[in-house]
């Protein structure tokens, strides 16, 4: 009695501690976006050409996500979390002292290194520290700064670059990560495993290439570095490297994500509609701060206020989907949902100077409601089949899926915006009204893109209304805010 006593305090510290951890990871993914034409100027580049600034984080993260479960049975929880929080916090103060963009964009790949630890490792130890009847409630715990974080990252990322500089939206975490690092030793169990399996490094190395060349091609199709040539040649290594894996991992008895997975068809379906889907979507965050503040006048404060609806319709939204897939079933929900979330991307380009701003937050609101509704029904149904056996591997996996394509639809959308830029300006006529033209025309086609993607939903079985055995979908949803 006496033991449980004292370790109740300590389980609910460690709660907090990866809550924190959370909300630093998830502040720093979308507090970012609202800087990035003052940064371009303070850089000396184009705000329109800032896009590597984002995936160079989304994509770091992306590939050291499949390692992070080996890294953490390996080395221990605490010392992993501990490393993970030093990392951050270095990241973060390199970023803030970048002088160039590639400095920066190195800098945001070191950030990028101990963000991709923070979350499957802490909800690692809290996995452990908690029975199996606690363990959903304990996550929902964690979930909440999921939540906050993109609430107050835009705002609070438009108000430090006018109230002080855009180096403070990445000085603002020191603090923290230092508070973390102070608790983690008190509070984060040792969780060293004491036999551990061996590590897939050829396959892992052969995945990293083959995201992080796939990554490259869309990103250099914006015309920064390489010719349309080199594109070409990155998207067929990428498109080998992820062959070579499969081939590896359907001899090898231990590979990073078994091929037996894929034989779940709501999982097989679930995770290519959420990596097609997201490529749309997840090009929003970025887009918006840059079409408010390069072609509509509106200050970083003021672009970051007018995100608020976004996030706060879809934290309301997240209420009412359960019942919307009970009574509707998840092929339905999903093929109408990825429709409207493409109707609703595709009337940014109606976005004008001379728009009522009550119609603006509409808008921007409808659209956070039904982005919301989107990636809950993805991430359950993509979980919902999966045993005990299968969950850790699956949530992995879509968790890494879920980084890649967010990557993937920033840079997706820095190509496209770049190319009707330059069609736009060989036209002729005024430059700002070429440069909104040109944010109109990459609204409408990453609209197209995602409703498109409604076609894989359609491959779902009809009638299939279960919810998820054994898991909330605040939990399967916690890494969507990231």
């Amino acid at each position: 009695m006496t033991t449980d006593s004292a370790a109740a305090p300590r389980t609910s510290a460690l709660l907090w501690l990866v809550a924190v951890g959370f909300f630093m990871q998830t502040l720093d993914a979308t507090i970012v976006n609202t800087a990035l034409p003052a940064m371009a100027r303070s850089l000396g580049e184009s705000p329109l050409e800032m896009q590597s600034v984002v995936v160079a984080y989304s994509l770091t993260m992306a590939m050291l996500i499949p390692a992070s479960g080996w890294i953490a049975d390996r080395f221990g929880t605490r010392r992993v979390f501990f490393g993970a929080i030093l990392l951050f916090a270095l990241g973060s103060l390199l970023c803030a002292i970048a002088p160039t963009l590639p400095l920066l964009v190195g800098a945001r790949v070191v950030q990028g290194m101990g963000g991709a630890l923070l979350l499957p490792v802490g909800r690692l130890a809290v996995l452990r520290a908690y029975p199996r009847e606690q363990f959903l409630r304990a996550m929902s715990f964690v979930a909440l700064p999921g939540l906050i974080g993109p609430l107050l990252g835009p705002t609070l990322g438009g108000w430090l670059v006018e109230a002080v500089s855009w180096h403070w939206i990445f000085l603002i975490n020191l603090p923290v990560a230092l508070a973390g690092c102070i608790a983690t030793p008190f509070f984060m169990p040792e969780g060293r495993q004491a036999a551990v399996g061996r590590f897939d490094l050829g396959g892992y190395v052969l995945l990293a290439l083959g995201m992080l060349c796939l990554s490259l091609c869309f990103d250099s199709l914006a015309g920064r570095d390489m010719r349309q040539a080199g594109a070409i040649l990155l998207l067929v290594a990428g498109l080998a490297c992820l062959a070579a894996y499969w081939l590896r991992a359907l001899r090898r008895p231990d590979p990073l994500f078994s091929p037996s997975l894929f034989s779940v068809d709501s999982l097989r379906v679930g995770l290519l509609g959420n990596l097609f889907a997201r490529i749309g979507s997840g090009s929003i965050p970025f887009l918006i701060p840059l079409l408010l503040q390069v072609s509509m006048g509106y200050s970083p404060a003021e672009a970051g206020m007018l995100l608020l609806p976004v996030a706060l319709a879809g934290m309301s939204a997240k209420s009412v989907v359960t019942r919307i897939i009970t009574r509707f079933g998840y092929r339905r929900v999903l093929v109408a949902n990825t429709l409207l979330v493409g109707l609703a991307m595709m009337g940014f380009a109606l976005m004008s100077p001379g728009q009522p701003l009550w119609l603006r937050i509409l808008q921007l609101a409808a659209f956070g409601a039904v982005n919301s509704v989107q990636f809950t029904a993805m991430n359950t149904v993509t979980l919902k089949d999966l045993d005990t056996g299968m969950a850790s591997s699956g949530n992995s996996l879509l968790s890494m899926v879920q980084m890649l394509s967010m990557g993937l639809g920033v840079a997706a959308a820095g190509a496209v915006l770049a190319a009707f830029t330059a069609h736009f300006q060989a036209g002729g006529g005024v430059a700002g009204a070429q440069t909104l033209q040109a944010f109109h025309a990459t609204f409408a086609t990453m609209g197209l893109l995602t409703m498109a993607s409604a076609w894989v939903f359609w491959q779902l079985p009809h009638g299939d209304m279960r919810l998820p055995r054994n898991r909330d979908p605040v939990e399967a949803d916690g890494v969507d805010n990231v």
